[in-house]
C-alpha cells in the first residue's frame, strides 16, 4: 500500500508528486486541457481573486458542514466528479477511488467510461454513488445504461452535456497519449457506435458525428424514463439553465469541462452568480472547475452554489496515495473549509452568501 508523503498537506503537493509519479502521456491526459489552456488556468484564477470578509467573536457552537441534497444526507460539500480510467493512476482504478471516497463521507459520481463495470463498482463501494450519463447514440443504448445504475443503486444522473465533440486536447496530441486497451470503457461494450466515413482532409465534426448528439427533446425524454434524481453537467449560459429548469431537471451542475472541452469559455467561478440568478433557488446548483481550497468551496457557496465537485486532484491523490490518499485529500478540503467557516462566522452552509465577499467598493 502506497504511503501518503510527509510532506502532503495541500492539493498542490499531490499535484507535485503525482507529476514524479506518472509517465509523461499519462500526465499530459490528467493535467491537459483543451487547446491552449486558457480556460482551465481561468478556472483556478478566478477563485484566488476573490477575497474574502474575515469575521471575529462569532458564535461557532455546534458548527457542521452537513447538508441534504436530493434527499440525500451528507456530511460535507465536495463530490467526487465523475473521471474516466482511474486505472492509469492506480492499479485498483475506480475501486480505490470509491473506497476513499466512502471513507471520507463523500458521494462518487461514477463515469460513463470507467474502467471497471459500474455494478462492480457499486458491488464494492462501502458509501453512495451517482452515476455520470453519457447519452448514447441509440435511445435505447442510454436506457440500458440507465437501467444499469438504478438496478446497481446509483442514487443519481448526471448528464454530461457539453462535450457531444471532444475538446481539441493539444497537450495529449504532443504527448502521444494512447488509452490502453485494458482500461477501456468497458461500460459501453455491446452498445452501437455510429460508423462514420471521412474522407482524407476534413473533420468528422459535421460530416455526421453530430447527428446523433443530444438534444433538448432527448433529456425531456430522460426525465420520463427515470425516477433518479437528473442532473445535468456542463451548463454555463444562464438561458440554458433557465431551460434546464423548465425541462424539469433536478439539478445543474456549472461546469466547463474543466476546461478540456471549448476553450476561452469563462471560468466556473465567473458563470455561476450569473446561473444561480437565473436559477433563482428553484433547484440545487453545483459547480467544478478549480477547485483546489476549502476557500474555494466556500467562496462557491458564497456565490450560491450547494457543493462542489473536485475533478483532477481526486487522481493526483490517488495515483500518489491509492484509497487512502483519495480519502486524505477530501479531509484535508473539509479541514480548509471548516476553518474558513470559523474565520468568517459561518456556523452552518446555509449562513454562506456573499456577505462573505469582499468588495473592494465597499
Amino acid at each position: 500500500m502506497p504511503q501518503i508523503p510527509p510532506d502532503v498537506v495541500a492539493l498542490c503537493d499531490y499535484e507535485r508528486h503525482a507529476a514524479a509519479i506518472l509517465p509523461a502521456p499519462v500526465r499530459a491526459y490528467v493535467d491537459g486541457a483543451g487547446a491552449d489552456g486558457l480556460t482551465h488556468r481561468a478556472n483556478l484564477e478566478a477563485w484566488a481573486r476573490i477575497r474574502l470578509e474575515g469575521r471575529v467573536l462569532a458564535d461557532m457552537r455546534g458548527a457542521t458542514t452537513r447538508l441534504t441534497l436530493f434527499g440525500q444526507e451528507m456530511a460535507h460539500p465536495f463530490l467526487l466528479a465523475p473521471v474516466a480510467s482511474h486505472g492509469l493512476a492506480h492499479g485498483e482504478g475506480e475501486h480505490a477511488t470509491a473506497l476513499g471516497a466512502a471513507a471520507a463521507e463523500a458521494v462518487m459520481v461514477v463515469s460513463t467510461q470507467a474502467g471497471r463495470r459500474i455494478e462492480d463498482i457499486a458491488a464494492r463501494a462501502q458509501g453512495p454513488l451517482w452515476f455520470q450519463l453519457y447519452m448514447q447514440a441509440g435511445r435505447d443504448d442510454t436506457l440500458t445504461l440507465i437501467r444499469r445504475a438504478e438496478a446497481a443503486g446509483y442514487r443519481a444522473l448526471v448528464v454530461t452535456v457539453d462535450a457531444p465533440v471532444s475538446g481539441l486536447r493539444n497537450m495529449e496530441q504532443r504527448a502521444g497519449f494512447r488509452l490502453p486497451a485494458e482500461l477501456g470503457p468497458v461500460n459501453l461494450q455491446g452498445l452501437h457506435v455510429p460508423v462514420i466515413d471521412v474522407p482524407p482532409g476534413r473533420s468528422p465534426v459535421f460530416l455526421g458525428m453530430l447527428d446523433t448528439a443530444p438534444r433538448w427533446e432527448d433529456i425531456l425524454w430522460l426525465r420520463e424514463v427515470t425516477r433518479l434524481p437528473v442532473l445535468l453537467k456542463g451548463i454555463m449560459s444562464p438561458v440554458d439553465a433557465t431551460r434546464a429548469v423548465e425541462a424539469g431537471i433536478d439539478g445543474i451542475i456549472v461546469s466547463n469541462h474543466g476546461g478540456r472541452a471549448l476553450d476561452t469559455l469563462p471560468a466556473t467561478a465567473e458563470a455561476l452568480p450569473r446561473i444561480t440568478r437565473a436559477v433563482a433557488g428553484r433547484v440545487p446548483v453545483l459547480c467544478d472547475g478549480g477547485i483546489r481550497r476549502g476557500t474555494d468551496a466556500l467562496k462557491a457557496l458564497a456565490l450560491g452554489a450547494s457543493a462542489v465537485l473536485i475533478g483532477r486532484p481526486q487522481i493526483h491523490a490517488l495515483a500518489v496515495g491509492g484509497a487512502a490518499g483519495v480519502a486524505h485529500m477530501l479531509t484535508l478540503l473539509r479541514a480548509e473549509l471548516e476553518v474558513a467557516m470559523a474565520l468568517t462566522g459561518r456556523r452552518f452552509l446555509h449562513e454562506i452568501d456573499e456577505s462573505v465577499i469582499c468588495r473592494a467598493q465597499d
